[in-house]
């Protein structure tokens, strides 16, 4: 892995700054087509703004994604279940919105050619399972978190466990694994992907970059957290207009409830 550096241009701390919820906007596009989520319906619009089709959702769909002609929507159940906040997971045709099969899983992506990975969250659920067009069973791994397309199929897991035994691994064909980097966080936010394959990821307030081949280095420590304090800090990156990288972590007090802290950092991020 080349050598990566940041340069932290901005440090700021205030009162405030609940997590945020999912943000506005559709939740998938890809070639003019659009994914669109209302209570209880899900659309698909084009690139004139003209409704190709509109269905009602068993569930409140919360993430999209798109694989040659299938959409795999993810929801949140309208009630808390036996599974917890998670709904059924749709695999739909994306020419006219009808139901493919109706799968289980918390969070998706798409590999291409009509087929997804899907992995259920909950903290009895470490798994992720590949599923092709018609939504049959492909493949299956113990691993589970935020899944990366490109340099194969990344994880950066979120076992929920304290202590955590999460790594940024790679998932290989017939439930094989290949295991890179432990982390200190077991529920990291979803990392930033480089040119070059690069991973970014923001673990227990160290940022660190985890190369394709899996090698790995400390940029820089930010707010490096004591394990009994990192359930209280909600984390997330993000690349600004002008290419800075923005690294934000919410802090919950330990006592006061609905009281936070938000830390901000602009960082420049050098090439190697």
């Amino acid at each position: 892995m080349g050598s990566w550096l940041v340069t932290v241009l901005d440090h700021r701390r205030s009162g405030g700054g609940r997590p945020q919820g999912r943000p506005e906007g559709p939740l998938a596009r890809r070639d003019g087509v659009e994914l669109h989520a209302r209570e209880g319906g899900l659309g698909c619009v084009d690139a004139n703004g003209e409704v190709r089709w509109w269905r009602p959702c068993p569930g409140r769909p919360n993430a999209a994604h798109l694989s040659c002609d299938r959409a795999l929507v993810t929801t949140d159940s309208f009630e808390y279940t036996a599974r917890g906040q998670d709904g059924p997971a749709l695999l739909l045709d994306l020419a006219d919105g009808t139901t493919v099969a109706e799968l289980r899983g918390e969070r998706g992506a798409a590999l291409g050619d009509g087929r997804f990975v899907l992995g259920p969250d909950g903290h009895d659920a470490f798994d992720t399972r590949a599923y092709d067009r018609d939504g049959t069973l492909l493949d299956s791994w113990r691993s589970y978190g935020h899944y990366v397309v490109g340099s194969g199929l990344r994880v950066v897991e979120t076992d929920r466990r304290h202590p955590t035994g999460s790594r940024v691994v790679r998932l290989l064909s017939g439930g094989r694994i290949e295991r890179g980097p432990l982390l200190a966080d077991p529920q990291a936010p979803a990392p930033l992907v480089l040119p070059d394959g690069t991973l970014l990821v923001l673990d227990a307030g160290v940022l660190r970059a985890v190369g394709p081949g899996l090698d790995d280095a400390v940029l820089t420590e930010l707010l490096p957290l004591a394990p009994q304090d990192r359930p209280r800090f909600t984390g997330s990156l993000h690349r600004t207009a002008d290419d800075r990288l923005t690294v934000t972590l919410v802090e919950r007090h330990p006592t006061r409830m609905g009281s936070y802290t938000t830390h901000a950092w602009t960082l420049d991020l050098h090439a190697p």
